[in-house]
């Protein structure tokens, strides 16, 4: 009798130890599998990685692959290939696809950046800097037609600064300026973060000035895909925006600190108090949203930087570009 129990015992035992692994592989399986291109790997994006490290995605049924695409450029190329689901990158790349009459156009359904990311370091401590002293001066700056070098150009025309007036170098590639900065090269750099930080702390350099406080609120960086994509999984964006509007929502209730611990593991290679830094640097700003909506006002200021920088054939219509809907259920789900 005694050994008939234990049989039954071990028997249910294994009955359970099954059901137990079968659910298991089911809750594995049952993530959504998504690829995610960024633009690049940056504190900027903070709110993304910290929905990352806090397992957002996974409680909204996405296993999300990341890949830093390097380059707007090849964000844009690996999501019309379809190596990518969706691209986070400027979205006057989205503008420049429409122009080029693609069917299957790019639509922007979440922005995450108000504000430029970068900064111009001066070789001094400038107190008292002022854009008219960038004349005759080689500046160290970004890719033609990129939002970067957009950015500066607006601002120096916004402080009564023709581009032409001094000498803005576009030959050193993105990751490699701070680089030849710190070798001699150029009486500036604009830099993004943690270069600017660490020129700083290596007595290199000097933050003189912040273009995302210059620039004014701009819709710098926004999360994209095909047309068709966003018809099709209409459900897998609503859970990814709604991932991303609560690691949003973290970054603007918690600590610089609080932020910085969590997203480490993203950051090996910087050093925690220079993190904090960086991240007090942007939340001083007002870098982030409190949504992902990506509004009509933002997306005409995009269209005249563009316009004043020459990169637009024509206006394109914001109806065409932006969907709202996503942005929109995902604040209202998540608050």
């Amino acid at each position: 009798m005694k050994t008939k129990f234990l049989s039954v015992s071990l028997s249910l035992i294994l009955v359970i130890s099954t059901l137990c692994g079968c659910s298991d592989t089911k809750d594995s399986n049952s993530l959504t599998k998504v690829t995610l291109n960024e633009v690049a790997h940056s504190l900027f994006y903070a709110p993304q990685y910290v929905a990352i490290e806090n397992g957002y995605f996974e409680e909204e049924g996405i296993e999300l692959n990341l890949v830093t695409g390097f380059g707007a450029d090849k964000t844009m190329a690996a999501v019309l290939a379809g190596e990518a689901d969706i691209g986070f990158m400027g979205s006057e790349s989205s503008i420049y696809v429409y122009s080029g009459e693609t069917t299957d156009h790019i639509v922007n359904f979440a922005q995450l950046t108000q504000r430029a990311g970068n900064f111009l370091v001066a070789r001094e401590n400038m107190e008292n800097f002022s854009f008219d002293m960038l004349k005759g001066k080689e500046i160290l700056g970004g890719r033609k037609g990129g939002m970067p070098e957009m950015v500066f150009e607006y601002i120096l025309k916004k402080n009564g600064v023709n581009p032409t007036e001094l000498n803005i170098n576009q030959s050193i590639d993105f990751g490699s300026t701070a680089a030849a900065f710190s070798g001699g090269q150029g009486d500036f750099t604009v830099e993004f973060e943690p270069s600017a930080t660490l020129l700083e702390e290596n007595q290199t350099g000097y933050v003189v000035a912040s273009l995302g406080v210059e620039s004014g609120y701009v819709p710098y960086t926004a999360y994209s895909a095909k047309q068709s994509y966003i018809e099709n999984h209409p459900d897998i964006l609503l859970a990814f925006t709604k991932a991303l509007q609560k690691g949003l929502n973290y970054v603007n209730s918690h600590s610089s600190e609080e932020i910085a611990t969590i997203i480490s593991p993203q950051f090996t290679d910087t050093n925690y108090d220079t993190m904090v830094t960086i991240i007090n640097r942007y939340k001083a700003q007002q870098t982030w949203k409190s949504d992902l909506i990506f509004s009509q006002e933002s997306f005409d200021l995009l269209q005249n930087i563009l316009d004043e920088a020459g990169e637009l054939c024509e206006r394109v219509p914001y109806s065409e570009l932006v969907n709202t809907q996503i942005a929109t259920t995902a604040f209202q789900e998540v608050q």
